[in-house]
């Protein structure tokens, strides 16, 4: 019995090797692609959205002949809403899953876990979403947008409404409570009182507002012009303006401009009562160029659906996708280093008819839109900059960061280079 048993043995061993060659083969034949976005839980309102329109890309590019002579293949994962389940998928994606660059995360605290995953493995992330600025890795590409590309200007544009009074309510995790803090010290600066200054934070999924906003009421009824400055994140935008609503708090009194609310989060809502709030991106749907027509076009065919609409991040998105397929060009290579190499300088088109540079701070310029809600639930553009503003990773109006830049090129290849002290991260240079 045992000869025979050995027999089969070593006639079964060849052929499972050969199986595992050819599949090792067949994957050294594509190019591995993460998608890291949460498909179920609070933030799949927003994420959902963001896997489809990679898959997406990943589609056309692949129609385009792929790159560097390989078809490219999405390996998508659901990190379901849960912060620490982002850096195990990361881990899964780059460890298990072979995948040569990440495109993921929504919220910061997402993408503060992912963070140390990435550059402990020396992988790539593509964020796209707007965030609080104070980081620059070697490893992340910050698509979205900064502070001073978003908050900054949203609150300039109030000001020059009247705005005195201010209410900044966040959704409780570092991204709000980090941009409040810079528009604080922005707000003060320009001469607003702390007693004009409110400041709320709820938890993500928050569902009863009743009570805060019959605080907002209160606050702006003091004889002062008051709006909202919100970077309430997720679901919670959902019962949030619906309350909005319910208490009569429209935008001619209390205007709310918002940082994660666009088009997708508002095809779930009933926006009759919500015309005239405003959000603040560097892209809306209703931009007019022949870029954003294309796009638009593509994604409706490739959803099948006419009536699914376009966003920000998405945009960021197809910037970011784009600039990585240029700089893999430009490296013959999707090792991370020759990429971190290649990409900085690299310029593709954006949606709104320009082009977008990825700088050597790994944010990219872009222009900033200021976007006034309609009853259709898209954006008439009401306000926007004559030019691309460049990302700041690092704040002017905080103490600890206004002497800080980041460069990523050589000599310097440092995140956050003290022009004071002449220290890269408490070393000296």
């Amino acid at each position: 019995m045992f000869p025979i048993a050995g027999k089969k043995t070593l006639r079964i061993l060849p052929i499972a090797l050969a199986t595992a060659l050819s599949n090792a083969a067949l994957a050294a034949d594509t190019i591995k692609v993460g998608v890291l976005h949460s498909l179920s839980g609070t933030m799949a309102i927003s994420e959902t959205t963001l896997k489809d329109t990679m898959l997406m890309l990943i589609e056309e590019q692949n129609k385009k002949g792929g790159l560097l002579g390989k078809q490219l293949e999405a390996v998508v994962v659901d990190p379901a809403s849960n912060w620490p389940l982002f850096a195990e998928k990361a881990r899964e994606l780059v460890e298990k899953d072979g995948v040569d660059a990440i495109f993921g995360c929504w919220t910061s605290v997402s993408r503060k876990s992912v963070l140390p995953v990435i550059e402990e493995l020396d992988s790539l992330l593509f964020y796209p979403v707007q965030y609080e600025g104070e980081e620059s890795s070697k490893n992340v590409f910050y698509t979205g947008a900064a502070p001073n590309q978003q908050a900054i200007p949203a609150v300039d544009y109030l000001m020059e409404q009247g705005v005195k009074r201010w209410v900044l309510a966040g959704t409780d995790y570092v991204y709000p409570r980090t941009t409040n803090k810079i528009l604080e010290a922005y707000l003060k600066a320009n001469g607003v009182a702390e007693s004009d200054i409110m400041i709320n934070y709820t938890p993500f999924g928050h569902s009863d507002w009743q009570s805060i906003v019959s605080d907002i009421k209160g606050f702006g009824a003091e004889g002062k012009k008051t709006a909202v400055v919100s970077t309430i994140n997720g679901d919670a935008n959902v019962p949030f303006y619906k309350e909005l609503g319910a208490q009569g708090v429209n935008a001619d009194d209390i205007p709310v401009i918002a940082f994660s609310v666009g088009e997708e989060e508002l095809s779930g809502m009933d926006t009759a009562p919500l015309v005239g709030h405003l959000a603040a991106w560097n892209y809306f749907m209703s931009a007019e160029s022949e870029s954003n027509d294309e796009f638009i076009d593509a994604w409706h065919a490739y959803t099948g659906d006419e009536d699914r609409v376009t966003n920000d991040p998405m945009e960021a998105h197809y910037i970011g996708f784009n600039m990585w397929v240029e700089a893999v060009k430009k490296a013959q290579s999707t090792e991370p280093g020759a990429v971190q190499d290649a990409i900085i300088g690299v310029s593709v088109p954006n949606l709104t008819g320009g082009l977008s540079s990825m700088m050597p701070n790994h944010h990219i310029s872009k222009p900033v839109l200021i976007g006034e809600i309609q009853d259709d639930g898209q954006f008439e553009i009401v306000s926007e900059t004559p030019g691309l503003v460049v990302g700041d990773a690092w704040s002017d109006y905080l103490p600890g960061s206004k002497d800080l830049i980041s460069d990523w090129r050589a000599p310097l290849s440092c995140g956050a280079y003290d022009v004071v002290s002449a220290k890269c991260s408490g070393q000296e240079l």
